[in-house]
């Protein structure tokens, strides 16, 4: 057996050893593809703007169980902070150290690994197994799985299932699956007066009051109690920004950042309209707008065959059975769930994005091992 097929840590270390911090060339898509193809698989790039995707699917009927992930990452931010090379994939101690060990290569090498155990035990499926590349999506991710996706659909493929290798687990490998993950709204209020003098506040219009009643509105405003398997929406007011240095000048304008974390109990559209009829446009000679931008929606997967199959492959494995929850970030399974039920699974996200990002390598080979019982139970099934 060739140790970078079956052994998922040196494939994990040929990954990282690529530079694809976002936005870039991605390298490691060039491995990936050349590994999947030796395991049978035929793969497609989907470049666009500069950027790199992937598309790899092996058989042709259904089901097709996919995996979802990424090989961009983040910055290294100061070199200087960093024990190791960020990109040398060092293993210390039984520690896999590297930009991405922990977001996601690590998962992504788990899942081929893990597949090609499979063939290995199992032969072909009688199903597809699919992986779903991209190389935006630590970034802007506007030409990432928005694309992709689409992409791949209007090619022919379909994607029964989902699972996406996002670094979920928090106290211990595979203690939490996520089956959902709430919206998020960001936005930009801004009032406009008329600068002058403090002691002449007549012959100005000051910004400041009218911003701070918009944001005492928004701060009192009740977005719900919670939806089934969601915590309640919540908003928060993340600056306040007017850069005025002079205690006697009354500024031309000033601004504010919100944020809102939002359940299925709200579309961002619906959300926009509420704050701009809540804000309004202004009073006392001073304008106001909002500026905001939906960067996901809500999604919820209720459980069933996936998360079954995920948690019964978690539980086998390890013998605990996971937490389904929706807390966190976005992720790319904003844009899977409207082509079929998606879940996400990895490693544990504590070092994901820090300086001296790592994972010990045995969580990445017990990972590799539930989405092995994942694709046996699953096609089993099918």
């Amino acid at each position: 057996m060739t140790d970078i097929l079956h052994d998922p840590i040196p494939l994990a270390q040929a990954l990282i050893r690529e530079r694809t911090v976002n936005p870039c060339h991605d390298g490691a898509q060039d491995i990936l593809a050349d590994t999947l193809e030796s395991l049978g698989f035929r793969t497609k790039r989907y470049p666009f703007e500069g950027v790199d995707n992937l598309y790899a699917r092996l058989g042709g009927a259904q089901p097709n169980l996919c995996f979802a992930g990424h090989t961009d990452v983040v910055p290294v931010g100061d070199d200087a902070g960093w024990s190791v090379d960020p990109f040398g994939a060092e293993i210390r101690d039984g520690v896999l150290y590297g930009r991405g060990s922990s977001d996601m290569k690590g998962a992504i090498a788990a899942f081929v690994s893990a597949t090609a155990r499979y063939l290995d035990d199992h032969g072909r499926p009688d199903g597809s197994i699919s992986l779903l590349i991209t190389g935006d999506e630590e970034g802007p991710g506007l030409h990432g799985t928005r694309r992709l996706l689409p992409a791949v659909i209007a090619d022919g493929e379909k994607l029964d299932h989902c699972i996406v290798g996002e670094p979920t687990s928090e106290d211990v490998i595979a203690d939490i699956v996520k089956n959902g993950r709430r919206g998020s709204l960001n936005a930009v209020i801004k009032a406009v007066g008329r600068q002058g003098h403090a002691a002449y506040p007549e012959k100005s219009a000051n910004p400041m009051p009218v911003l701070l009643d918009a944001l005492q509105k928004l701060r009192t405003m009740k977005l719900d109690e919670g939806s089934p398997g969601f915590q309640p929406s919540n908003l928060e007011i993340t600056t306040i920004d007017v850069g005025n240095t002079a205690h006697n000048v009354i500024p031309a304008q000033a601004i504010a950042k919100f944020n809102i974390r939002f359940n299925p109990n709200h579309t961002g559209a619906d959300l926009m309209a509420r704050l701009q009829q809540l804000v309004g446009s202004g009073h006392n000679g001073v304008t106001l707008s909002l500026d905001m931008r939906v960067t996901g929606e809500a999604f919820y997967t209720k459980p069933g065959k996936l998360t079954d199959l995920i948690v019964g492959a978690v539980k086998a494995e390890t013998g605990r059975e996971p937490q389904l929850t929706t807390g966190g970030g976005t992720s790319d399974a904003r844009y899977i769930k409207d082509v079929c039920p998606v879940a996400e699974l990895g490693v544990r996200n504590e070092m994901a994005h820090k300086v001296d990002e790592c994972i010990p390598v045995d969580e990445i080979e017990t990972l590799c091992r539930i989405y092995y019982r994942l694709l046996a139970s699953y096609f089993a099934a099918a």
